[in-house]
């Protein structure tokens, strides 16, 4: 007997022939489970398939150890196709099996060893791969990343196989070649942008820019400068997005690029007016100047001067302009080309003001020419050239500042750490991070001696000259709104939380040598909670 229909609860069904289901003859719905077969029974009940664990189908059997090594390389293949290193693959898997000898794993440290050896793999081709987009692909953190990366270098024992460095260069031009951000820009510009690019990251590396810091976010501050020169659009969040490094570095290296190029443009003539909202708009002659700095010889001693880089009129105009040294006739200035000339003192002769009304004789003239080409043998070779090449002049030409760019420095090429830091571009600064770190420390000193005068008020309340004293560091406090009462004539609480644990080291008897270097967690530890005195 059938069981009524779940639709309408009647009785009478008839079969399909085609499909064989039971269909209700009063709603036409077909009904569940018409033709279920349990397969219920015991030992004489019907054979069915069973699946154990290891088999794929019927007739083969994996092991365990099999299956491993599959998914292994499967994850090793789907992690190279991500990162774009797919002609890596067996060289990353040769890697790994030598590291786990040949057993491999399984996991997300497996993952993560994968990510680590195609990073030590770019490495030693002297090829870019930034540790954060590993990162991003392997989705681990970047200290997860760089702690295996380690273990994987011990372990090879690569470092004493000279282990190359993370070359800043190539990753720029990584950058310029796969970044989405120029995928529209036409090839010239891209190639133009190239040796831009290089100059400066290369300038960054002689002003210490890069170190002690992260590669990446100076590269996206460079690339977004020299977008900004070729007047290509582009915003910092996309490509710091990009190339996964944190926006506000890239910020912060953007800043200090163009703080130091405003250090450089001090050289020109509007320079004291040049700032960092504006240097974008003078960038193209304080590049000019960086570049031709960069191509000059350095001068040896007793050769004055080695390259014909002057121009006769301005050598004459500037002796003819100083008041010390005279040719023949008093008042005549001169400045520091007055030295290859024939210097007479005349001081019976009138003085003249105005050089430009100035009449020599021929004479005059040719003796001053016959000796300075006499001590100046460039000149002479200058001289013999002037007709079919133009005069380099020392004086600023805006005419040929027109076409600024002209990539001739050997900064626009690659080149080693040496080479880079015995070239002249035009300023030497130290190091951001180690100035930072000086400042830090004089203004913790600062702070040492104001806590100690505190302390001194409290043990001594009667002496007068001590209730004066207040936090001399407190106009460069890190707390603008500290600041902004303190030059307002307001009274202000001026200890925090940093002098009370200066205080509080100092009365423990610390070294100021200790408290200067900040490490306050360390010292409370050794010093206040593990000395039986809070």
């Amino acid at each position: 007997m059938s069981s009524p229909c779940f639709n309408c609860g009647e009785t009478s069904f008839n079969r399909d022939d085609d499909s064989g289901d039971l269909i209700c003859s009063s709603c036409a719905v077909v009904q569940r489970f018409d033709q279920y077969d349990a397969q219920i029974g015991g030992i004489d009940g019907p054979k069915g398939t069973f699946i154990n664990i290891g088999t794929a189908g019927a007739g083969s059997i994996y092991s365990y150890r099999e299956r491993k090594l599959f998914a292994a390389q499967t994850s090793i293949d789907e992690l190279t196709y991500r990162l774009g290193l797919t002609s890596k693959s067996n060289e990353i898997k040769n890697m790994i099996s030598t590291i786990t000898e040949g057993e491999f794993g399984q996991g997300n440290w497996f993952q993560v060893l994968i990510g680590a050896s195609a990073y030590v793999v770019m490495r030693k081709d002297d090829r870019p791969l930034p540790m954060a987009e590993v990162a991003s692909a392997v989705e681990c953190d970047v200290y997860e990343l760089g702690r295996m990366i380690l273990r994987v270098i011990d372990f090879l024992d690569l470092k004493r196989h000279n282990f190359p460095e993370f070359d800043i260069v190539r990753s720029l031009e990584r950058t310029i070649q796969n970044s989405r951000c120029f995928g529209s820009v036409e090839r010239a510009t891209k190639e133009r942008m190239l040796k831009q690019g290089t100059f400066l990251i290369q300038c960054t590396v002689k002003w210490f820019l890069s170190t002690g810091r992260r590669p990446i976010p100076l590269v996206v501050a460079v690339l977004v400068f020299v977008a900004e020169l070729n007047r290509i659009k582009l915003r910092i969040d996309d490509l710091a997005k990009e190339l996964h490094v944190v926006v506000s570095t890239c910020r912060t290296r953007y800043k200090e690029l163009l703080e130091t190029l405003v250090k450089v443009a001090q050289v020109l003539p509007w320079g004291k007016d040049i700032t960092t909202k504006n240097i974008v708009k003078n960038a193209h002659f304080v590049i000019q100047y960086m570049e031709r700095k960069s191509m000059s010889r350095p001068v040896e001693k007793g050769k004055g001067l080695e390259q014909p880089q002057f121009d006769l009129e301005d050598v004459v105009a500037e002796c003819l302009r100083h008041d010390e040294y005279k040719y023949g006739i008093d008042g005549i200035n001169s400045r520091k080309d007055s030295r290859y000339f024939l210097l007479e003192s005349n001081a019976d002769r009138p003085r003249i003001e105005d050089v430009e009304r100035l009449e020599i004789s021929y004479e005059c003239l040719t003796m001053m020419y016959e000796k300075f080409l006499n001590e100046n043998h460039c000149a002479r070779a200058s001289q013999r050239s002037g007709n079919t090449q133009k005069r380099r002049r020392s004086r600023f030409d805006l005419q040929e500042c027109r076409e600024w760019w002209e990539g001739k420095s050997e900064l626009s090429k690659r080149l080693i750490l040496k080479q880079i830091l015995e070239t002249d571009v035009g300023v030497d600064l130290m190091p951001p991070s180690f100035v930072n770190g000086q400042l830090k420390c004089r203004r913790r000193q600062e702070r040492i001696n104001a806590a100690k005068a505190r302390i001194e008020r409290i043990k001594h309340p009667s002496d007068a000259e001590l209730c004066d004293i207040e936090n001399p560091g407190l106009l460069d406090s890190p707390y603008p709104e500290k600041r902004m009462k303190k030059r307002r004539g307001m009274v202000v609480d001026d200890v925090d939380w940093e002098d009370l644990i200066i205080e509080t080291l100092i009365l423990h008897q610390v070294r100021e040598e200790e408290i200067e270097k900040g490490h306050y967690n360390t010292l409370l530890d050794l010093h206040v909670f593990k000395s039986g005195l809070v």
